[in-house]
């Protein structure tokens, strides 16, 4: 064996491509290269292996490892969704004259939506006063490009991917390998919403993206929480907050400990600690609008607008009948000055609650 043919093997055996339901192994144009002067091209089998399509068996085996076996019966389907569009670029390359193999395209692009769908209202039924900002975020979160990369990864597509680099354009960014992947699972979602019904492609997002934990609190960050608890708390129409110190410890020492929590006529909003008053207080206005902003609906009223749809195929607005909803309370839009932060606006500065206590005595 020459040493064309043994790198053939090697990369033909690192990218997973077998060769079992390939007609001639090795190719052709493996056996006229090395057998070709110096001057001619030198095959290059990375490209050769790219453009070889997976066997059926590897697609079928992918299909019932996600528990689509019985959605996608037909392997060129699985091939067609595992088959991103820049590889077009590559295969005109090398096969000009042979017909173009169908891409996920437009797959991506309705799963895109689908999913972006599903999330949105998962998030929103489920934090009713969460913010635009963290909102959106939380929906990347669940369902953008890198978790779908990450989700087609776990899945075991990386074999069965064929898809081509492309570097920077003045119109179009670099294409990476995690974006490619990215549309495996958008396509996915997709196909089973064609082959079956919108409840199903529900159903195998909440399966595997809306069933991970998100962590929303460092999500939400305020540049003054006290400020913007203020203006929450008389949005609502309750009684000005009023701090108070709970426990305190070695006031005098190089490591004083202070416990504050913060009051709306009776109720306690929230509580927080640290070195000094300022900190506990900042900390205890912080954890008050994330008990607000975090107020979670419970899983057994849990209702989304999309789970009304019937479960048939077809058209939703004429197949079968909807099942009753009854919507959740709509949050209260968040104030623009605790969730924008970009908008550069310089806010005056407002007293903290103590000096305005103050201010109430004195006068």
């Amino acid at each position: 064996m020459g040493h064309a043919s043994k790198r053939l093997y090697s990369t033909a055996t690192k990218l997973a491509v077998s060769t079992s339901h390939l007609k001639r192994f090795p190719p052709k144009e493996a056996i006229r290269a090395a057998n070709s002067s110096k001057d001619s091209p030198l095959f290059d089998p990375e490209s050769w292996a790219a453009l070889q399509p997976p066997p059926p068996s590897a697609l079928s085996a992918f299909a019932h490892r996600i528990g689509l076996g019985t959605v996608v019966t037909s392997p060129d389907v699985v091939r067609r969704v595992c088959t991103h569009k820049s590889f077009l670029t590559l295969h005109s390359k090398y096969y000009p004259s042979s017909p173009v193999p169908p891409t996920n395209a437009n797959l991506a692009t309705l799963g895109n939506a689908l999913m972006g769908l599903f999330a949105s209202e998962y998030i929103h039924a489920s934090y009713p006063h969460l913010p635009t900002r963290v909102l959106k975020a939380a929906v990347s979160a669940h369902v953008g490009p890198l978790t779908c990369a990450s989700v087609a990864q776990e899945m075991g597509a990386v074999p069965l991917l064929r898809w081509h680099r492309q570097p920077t354009t003045p119109t179009s960014p670099a294409l990476l390998r995690s974006d490619a992947l990215a549309s495996i699972p958008r396509a996915m979602t997709a196909l089973i919403y064609h082959e079956r019904s919108l409840i199903s492609a529900r159903k195998f997002v909440q399966s595997f993206f809306l069933s991970r934990e998100i962590d929303l609190r460092n999500m939400i960050k305020f540049r003054d929480p006290k400020r913007a608890l203020t203006e929450t708390v008389a949005k609502f129409n309750r009684d000005r907050p009023k701090s108070r110190l709970l426990k305190e410890t070695g006031r005098y020492s190089n490591s004083p400990i202070f416990v504050v929590g913060i009051y709306s006529g009776a109720d306690k909003l929230g509580e927080g600690f640290g070195s000094s008053l300022k900190m506990a207080e900042y900390r205890a206005a912080e954890d008050s609008l994330h008990r607000l902003y975090l107020t979670r609906t419970p899983s057994h009223i849990l209702q989304l607008p999309s789970s009304t749809f019937p479960p048939a195929k077809g058209p939703i607005y004429q197949t079968g009948v909807e099942s009753p909803y009854t919507p959740g309370d709509l949050g209260e839009a968040e104030i623009m000055y605790a969730s924008g932060g970009r908008s550069s606006i310089l806010a005056p500065k407002r007293p903290s609650f103590e000096e305005e206590e103050q201010r109430e005595d004195d006068v």
